[in-house]
């Protein structure tokens, strides 16, 4: 399938073939669920901590007799039912990320892909690069473009100008093409692709 190519300044550079492999694929929502919710998982930090009975500093004999006083029974000050002792079954550092083959997570960039293509929302340029690090000249520039909320993946590195002018811009992302991923892409309203993402992405997911 073919393509037009613009440039920031919203002008016709050409048109681009696309390969259907890649920005033809049928939609499963199914899959981009299962990638969403691993890469979700991988993100989440695992740090919640808490102190059982055993790592609680004090003293572990009996508190007071076991009969006579018309108390319950208690065996420790380190208990969890009393105050500052231990907490019974809390969480303790781990890892929530789990596998996902490899054939799965290709298709599901290629779905999610071929889901901005189908909405009419996957926009290629012809280069994704400014003169100037200037936030308001490229607000300017999403303004006539029509863009509110994009991803913008700018080839194998991410040209320093635009990094800059971006980096205060609200719903506005900028990756390199190693970087593209299913939960930004799908996160954004629009995809934006430069020439070289295009080719770098057709030869990863082919």
């Amino acid at each position: 399938m073919k393509s037009k190519v613009i440039t920031l300044e919203n002008k016709a550079a050409g048109e681009i073939e696309l390969a259907d492999e890649v920005f033809g694929a049928p939609m499963r929502k199914d899959i981009l669920a299962r990638m969403v919710n691993y890469q979700l998982a991988k993100r989440r930090s695992g740090s919640a901590n808490t102190k059982e009975r055993s790592d609680i500093r004090g003293t572990t004999a009996k508190p007071f007799r076991q009969k006579g006083t018309g108390r319950a029974r208690q065996g420790s000050k380190k208990a969890p039912q009393l105050r500052g002792g231990g907490v019974a079954f809390g969480p303790h550092p781990r890892d929530f990320g789990h596998k996902l083959t490899k054939k799965v997570r290709r298709m599901a960039m290629r779905t999610a892909l071929s889901a901005k293509q189908a909405d009419g929302k996957l926009i290629v340029l012809k280069e994704a690069s400014m003169g100037s690090p200037k936030t308001k000249e490229l607000t300017e520039k999403m303004a006539k473009l029509g863009w509110d909320s994009v991803l913008i993946v700018a080839g194998v590195e991410v040209d320093a100008n635009l990094a800059k002018a971006a980096a205060n811009i609200p719903n506005l992302d900028v990756l390199p093409t190693q970087g593209a991923n299913v939960y930004d892409i799908l996160r954004r309203d629009h995809l934006v692709l430069t020439t070289d993402a295009v080719e770098a992405l057709e030869a990863r997911l082919k």
